[in-house]
């Protein structure tokens, strides 16, 4: 039964990018204590049938007109709010993954909901038309990351009633490698890997912009002047090929990884690349589309 419940909810709260929360979207029901407050009505109301006292009976239906009016105050919690998400960034392994929800109500109206996951549960006030709030996840495998269901909720005014909804994301996060630099234990693979990157071309005065990772430190020691190395990767063309046949590991994840070390050397140098997997390639380029672009890429390998 559980395992039909669960279907049935994911499938009638898909959620791709943006929703306003209509009267089918929200589901109510009587919450925690309100059982107990269930129960008070009960007693309240045998009692003052069976003794004819008016003034229990008066008091029954009081008490009766506050859970209904619960059921109404709390669902207006929910209804009508607008509800739009979007993933921040492509994040690496071991870093985290932010899921930035946008809430926009037309008319101005207080509203206390909680948003709850698999492992989280935050409490949110709305007082603004618009409000936003990120979730955070842990990054901790590269590939495509399946959020888990994300529900809204209310409780207010008395905790006597809860009014929620779901969220299912359709939309697709990816997870890039984790970026590693290479340290090599196999003179032979040392050797296999260092003309391609680490070899020098030559020595150069230092420019006004040039970077500081790319200072020969041992000529400054000397008193020789300030220089810049310049590898046989930075020809005259000035472009770097990141290629995954080159990448002198083992593993699969290793190469990415590798790969995505090379990448975030590029930028910092602001030297244009390019990357090349066995399945698809990222043309030349530099800057934050291609950062994004080459995370993307080595995420989908």
């Amino acid at each position: 039964m559980s395992a039909m419940w669960q279907k049935w909810v994911a499938k009638r709260f898909q959620f791709q990018s943006q929703k306003q929360l209509a009267q089918k979207d929200v589901l109510i029901f009587i919450y925690q204590q309100g059982y107990l407050y269930l129960v008070l009505i009960l007693i309240t109301f045998i009692a003052g049938v069976n003794y004819a006292n008016n003034l229990i009976l008066g008091f029954c239906f009081l008490i009766s007109a506050v859970l209904c009016i619960s059921f109404y105050i709390t669902f207006k919690q929910l209804h009508d709010l607008s509800i739009e998400v979007e993933v921040k960034d492509i994040p690496q392994v071991g870093e985290v993954l932010q899921l930035q929800l946008y809430f926009k109500q037309r008319s101005l109206q207080q509203r206390y909901l909680w948003i709850k996951t698999e492992s989280q549960l935050h409490q949110v006030l709305i007082q603004d038309k618009k409000h936003s709030f990120i979730l955070n996840f842990n990054a901790e495998k590269r590939g495509e990351f399946q959020f888990p269901p994300i529900q809204i909720f209310s409780v207010y005014p008395f905790g006597l009633v809860r009014a929620w909804t779901y969220l299912y994301l359709s939309d697709q996060a990816w997870i890039a490698p984790k970026a590693t630099t290479y340290s090599a234990e196999n003179k032979h693979h040392q050797q296999a890997f260092e003309p391609d990157l680490d070899e020098f071309r030559e020595l150069r005065n230092y420019q006004l912009g040039d970077s500081l990772n790319a200072v020969s430190w041992k000529q400054v020691a000397r008193g020789q002047g300030l220089y810049v190395k310049v590898f046989e990767q930075f020809e005259d063309q000035h472009r770097l090929e990141i290629h995954y046949q080159q990448m002198p590991a083992h593993s699969h994840e290793e190469k990415l990884s590798l790969m995505m070390g090379l990448v975030e050397q590029a930028e910092q140098l602001n030297c244009p690349y390019a990357v090349y997997l066995p399945k698809a390639e990222l043309a030349i380029g530099i800057g934050q589309q291609q950062f994004r672009a080459a995370k993307l890429l080595l995420a989908q390998a």
